[in-house]
């Protein structure tokens, strides 16, 4: 049987023919044809939050993605282009927050979204939802920070420790912010092995994650405790979110009644949990003013509904590729990947995940996580499920 593929331009009608071979069907050609796919159309556009970070939400009839042409370094004009959508005539109006004025209109091949901006500011994140939990359309988010010189992040007031994350002349971090949790600590030991306290290897992992991120001079890492320190769970997230982390790591050890019982998993924020993120947010955060009295309570809810959504989805997205990799060099546990509301995976807008290392009341797995060639091993493979889950963003962000 012989076959030929014949693929169609961007912008004609795709064609393929294949000739089947046989007894009955000899020399019977099958010609197929396919449109390219509709373009998505703007519904609306809407904002939220205040001079410190501004959401803009884009609602769509269908899926597309986004290219940031300009970042406003220069001029304060944010231009992103939005490929193949379509908009009814010029959009504008009024902007919020860090907006001055907005406008959508038609470009090459789709639409391009302008953004005057009343301030220095930096594109922090763009992700697109699709329709879900009662949202009809696909929405196309952006998030905005307000800017002013090289940002420097106050870890806590238990560890008042300043540190300066570089920045490009953009305004673009040069480096992801990776927020370390060594579980337990100081008057908490955690969970105890035959020879070994939870608090102890939690904390010499963490130290060892930190060594090997460093030394690839790709992120900043900051520790929520580099001691025997005994940190509340809720300014565990406050280091988090001060430092406005990329990604949230808790090192934990798992125990059990059966020291048969062994193997590694990982737990992101349950459903369940959502509804407690205000016990780990500041007074003054922007999430919380969104909710005051006198707010628009739509907008307010748009905005920490979308804030949690995004944040679960990366946070499960982090998970599965930690799992391959720590999967690679120790046994799993049959269902590792759990979910939970643990405090410490509570916060609204840092994708975070809790690793259990592996249980420390059983022997093999104690002697993995108490032995610095065990814990190398171990944390070299987080590190690489670190390095493709960045690697996989940026190429996410770049279509």
């Amino acid at each position: 049987m012989v076959r030929a593929l014949i693929s169609a331009t961007r912008t004609g009608w795709a064609r393929a023919a294949m000739i089947v071979g046989g007894l009955a069907l000899a020399g019977v050609a099958v010609a197929m044809a396919q449109e390219p796919a509709p373009a998505a159309g703007v519904q609306k556009v809407r904002f939220g939050g205040d001079r410190a970070e501004t959401r803009i939400v884009i609602d769509l009839d269908r899926a597309a993605s986004g290219k940031l042409v300009a970042d406003g370094a220069l001029d304060r004009r944010v231009v992103i282009g939005l490929p193949n959508v379509t908009v009814a005539g010029d959009l504008q109006g009024a902007g919020q927050g860090l907006v001055e004025r907005w406008a959508i209109d038609e470009a090459a091949g789709g639409a391009r979204l302008r953004l005057d901006l009343k301030a220095n500011a930096q594109v922090r994140r763009r992700f697109l939802l699709p329709p879900g939990d009662g949202a009809a359309a696909y929405r196309y988010v952006i998030d905005l920070k307000a800017v002013e010189g090289p940002p420097t992040v106050q870890t806590a007031a238990l560890a008042p420790t300043t540190i300066s994350v570089p920045v490009r002349p953009s305004g673009l971090r040069l480096k992801k912010v990776i927020v370390i949790d060594a579980g337990h600590g100081g008057k908490d030991p955690g969970s105890s092995g035959a020879n070994t306290a939870e608090k102890d290897v939690t904390l010499a992992a963490a130290k060892t994650l930190k060594a090997r991120l460093e030394k690839s001079g790709r992120y900043t890492v900051v520790m929520t405790r580099q001691s025997d320190t005994f940190v509340p769970l809720e300014a565990r997230v406050q280091v988090a979110r001060r430092a406005d982390a990329d990604l949230f790591i808790s090192l934990h050890a798992d125990s059990g009644p059966d020291a048969g019982t062994r193997g590694a998993s990982v737990y992101t924020l349950s459903e369940k949990g959502t509804g407690r993120v205000a016990r780990v947010l500041e007074k003054d955060d922007w999430l919380m003013k969104a909710n005051l009295p006198g707010r628009d309570r739509a907008v307010s809810q748009i905005l920490l509904d979308l804030s949690q959504r995004a944040t679960k989805n990366r946070s499960a997205a982090f998970a599965e590729t930690l799992l391959q990799s720590v999967g690679e060099e120790t046994v799993l546990l049959r269902r590792s990947h759990r979910d939970a509301g643990f405090i410490v995976l509570l916060a609204p807008d840092v994708p975070a995940v809790l690793l259990e290392m592996g249980f420390i009341t059983n022997v093999d797995d104690e002697q993995l996580l108490k032995t610095a060639a065990g814990r190398g091993r171990l944390m070299d493979a987080v590190a690489g499920s670190i390095d493709s889950y960045f690697t996989a963003q940026t190429q996410l962000a770049a279509r």
